[in-house]
């Protein structure tokens, strides 16, 4: 598990921007804009589907359209695309705005499995989908508030 400090380099500096610029962003890798929306509906259509999901589903709004714009916002400038959420809301503050939900490995875990399952079936490269869940591990973690 990582350290309550190890936080920062997940939530303030985006893992998957790389500082070579010669090297394709995560963001191009995985398609740009079309591609990470289509990975982000994906991600929210399972999750609404799916019953496996029903515990992180609980924690969202009834409907997920604002979710699905924030997730992919989001998602753009952490990658390496456009900076969509910060230019709209600021510094994403991922741990304090997940605060008010109960987060516990259970929903973590749910939110993996739902995220891996979209990108499998959006086509990601298995090399860049194992990067990703990497840092996606990491970020998850971190936003764990509850025992269990």
């Amino acid at each position: 598990m990582p350290e309550a400090n190890a936080s920062h380099r997940c939530a303030i500096i985006p893992p998957m921007k790389t500082e070579d610029s010669q090297q394709p962003s995560a963001f191009e890798l995985i398609g740009g804009d079309a591609k990470l929306r289509e990975l982000v509906d994906r991600f929210y259509d399972l999750m609404d589907l799916e019953p496996e999901f029903a515990g992180i589903r609980a924690l969202h709004p009834a409907t997920l359209d604002d979710s699905r714009d924030k997730l992919y916002w989001f998602l753009s400038g952490w990658t390496g695309g456009p900076s969509l959420y910060t230019e709209r809301f600021g510094h994403p503050r991922l741990r304090a705005r997940h605060l008010p939900y109960a987060i516990a490995s259970s929903e973590r875990d749910q939110w993996l499995r739902c995220m891996a399952w979209a990108m499998q079936d959006g086509g990601i490269d298995e090399t860049l989908q194992e990067r990703l869940m990497q840092s996606f591990y990491q970020t998850a973690d971190w936003m764990r508030n509850k025992e269990g």
